[in-house]
């Protein structure tokens, strides 16, 4: 087993270089990079054209105004003149964008082993501390989601399967593929709609998972203010996240209950109930529960990135949409190197979720 770790670990270094260099040739070659943002930003027409970017190379700061005859700032037009080229180089020095490509992905790499992600572009703040700050309305979000999914579509899936064919396994079946062809991001904004001040009803709070006084809450308060803001989220999330665990719990009892060890143990007269639990449970929840990790990731990763966006909740999902928005390379590159990384590990906890369940699984002597 441990060499097996081992050797699944070892994998995960290939596997994330081939993501990362994949990612980074696309997004180079994605128009409007940080340096045409920044150079769209001081031709601008704004009262003031006023570009400021700080990093490790120092600072550059453009300022283009005039004063009118009345001594009030006018604004006055660069877009049609131009910037001057040592501005424009001065620019790309400043975001790395004189290296070739080559050499900017390794030095990056380098950086990431290292988890050093650099700063951001347009925020001029550490990536790490950015990731590190809205990583627990992430998980919140991820994690309350995914044991809620696993704690309604497990019962019912269990249910189905021992009522199948039933009135109750075709309503629920309705109702599970109806919530299905719901789009999550679709079904928040009706949430909004309906529930947070859009157009009718005004109950529950629109952004943040606390109200801004609830450092001064007690802490049962503190924990109903937490939920009170988590609730339309969660709801958004669950509509359609069930669907398919349910269905997987349901074929997977139905699988085992047709085996002939079920037949057997019937005929040995125990019960329904001791047969269910105690003989097809442990074989058909292997694949359920090993599914854990592996869903967590997928909820965390792209669940969140649009509830996230939808109800202000300031998470990685709205930090990486607003990176994308504006070209923010380390903050991109750093959001995909963690979820990659989190998920490869995640991936390698679903495949020893497996023994844990059943002990009758040798990855060891599988791999020979």
């Amino acid at each position: 087993m441990f060499s097996y770790i081992i050797r699944r670990l070892l994998l995960i270094i290939p596997t994330l270089i081939g993501i990362m260099i994949i990612n980074f040739v696309i997004i180079q070659a994605a128009p409007g990079g940080p340096v045409e943002q920044l150079i769209a930003q001081i031709q601008g027409t704004a009262v003031s054209s006023t570009a400021r970017v700080s990093g490790a190379g120092g600072e550059i700061s453009t300022t283009q105004s005039q004063q009118g005859a009345s001594g009030n700032q006018v604004s006055t037009y660069r877009g049609a003149r131009g910037l001057p080229p040592n501005l424009i180089k001065q620019i790309e020095i400043q975001f790395g964008f004189d290296k070739p490509p080559h050499e900017r992905f390794l030095l990056m790499m380098r950086n990431y082993v290292m988890f050093d992600f650099g700063n951001s572009f347009f925020l001029g703040r550490p990536v790490v501390d950015l990731v590190l700050e809205r990583m627990p309305v992430s998980i919140s979000i991820g994690l309350w989601t995914t044991l809620l999914t696993y704690l309604i579509s497990i019962p019912l899936g269990i249910r189905k399967a021992v009522r199948d064919g039933s009135r109750f396994d075709l309503w629920t079946s309705l109702v599970i593929f109806v919530g299905n062809a719901i789009p999550s991001f679709l079904f928040a904004i009706l949430l909004i709609v309906v529930f947070a001040g859009g157009s009718y009803l005004q109950w529950f709070p629109l952004s943040d998972l606390h109200s801004k006084n609830a450092a001064s809450l007690s802490w049962p308060a503190y924990i109903l203010d937490y939920f009170w803001h988590l609730t339309l989220p969660l709801i958004a999330l669950l509509i359609g996240s069930f669907a398919s665990l349910t269905m997987l719990t349901k074929n997977s009892f139905l699988d085992q209950i047709r085996q002939q060890y079920v037949t057997t143990a019937r005929a040995k007269g125990l019960s329904e109930r001791r047969v269910l639990y105690g003989h097809v449970y442990r074989n058909a929840m292997l694949i359920v529960i090993a599914g854990f990790p592996s869903a967590f990731i997928g909820i965390l990763f792209t669940g969140a990135f649009l509830i996230e966006t939808i109800f202000s909740l300031n998470g990685l999902g709205r930090l990486g949409y607003q990176a994308i928005i504006v070209r923010d390379y380390p903050i991109i590159f750093g959001d995909l190197y963690f979820f990659s990384l989190l998920g490869l590990v995640m991936k390698l906890a679903g495949d020893l979720t497996y023994m844990l369940v059943d002990p009758r699984i040798d990855f060891e002597s599988r791999s020979t």
